[in-house]
């Protein structure tokens, strides 16, 4: 999804502008983002993470809760306001002070990767979300190619590690919910290319 830029607002007005307009923004500390829509594989894919993010914790009976991207996050640390195309919440569930919509602690955020967001995802907006103390693990799913990368926190130190999956036939371990789900779940209907 490709951000469009717009004037310093508050955070007051940025939540007022997007009740009003119904139309979803990132909020960077008085900079607002309008953004625009996904493709067909990106919301293909989207759906299929949260469906069996919830089926999978319902099965293990997890207090955790999958959220999609119509929730949005707000990270203290930096006055940001963001859309995760997914994201995990396994304690009793924080909102934002000035905005009862908006989650602050998940555990768990998985994006899925396209063409002009893909540097962001990887780069500001993963900076972005290792301000938040709850978050441990962090998914991207490429979505024209079966490569998905886990980056989960060291439990003994702020060090990140990095796991890459690559082919249909693989199987994602999520370190945080102990759970795995396969590639075949991931991308159920998505058009993949075939010169992987």
């Amino acid at each position: 999804m490709k951000a469009h830029k717009l004037s310093n607002v508050s955070v007051k007005e940025y939540i007022l502008k997007e009740q009003e307009t119904k139309t979803k923004h990132e909020f960077h500390n008085g900079k607002i983002y309008a953004l625009a829509g996904g493709t067909l594989n990106h919301g293909l894919i989207g759906g299929n993470i949260y469906s069996s993010l919830r089926k999978k914790l319902e099965a293990k009976e997890s207090t955790c809760l999958p959220f999609n991207s119509d929730v949005k996050l707000f990270i203290e640390k930096s006055n940001s306001y963001v859309y995760p195309d997914c994201m995990v919440i396994c304690d009793e569930i924080k909102t934002a002070p000035e905005d009862e919509n908006s989650v602050m602690n998940p555990i768990l955020i998985i994006e899925v990767l396209s063409k002009s967001t893909s540097d962001y995802d990887r780069g500001d907006k993963f900076f972005l979300y290792r301000k938040i103390p709850s978050f441990k693990e962090y998914i991207l799913i490429d979505q024209k190619r079966h490569i998905v990368d886990v980056h989960f926190k060291n439990e003994n130190s702020d060090l990140w590690q990095i796991i890459r999956y690559e082919g249909i036939n693989q199987t994602i371990k999520i370190q945080s919910l102990s759970i795995e789900l396969t590639m075949e779940e991931l991308y159920y209907r998505a058009t993949i290319s075939k010169d992987e």
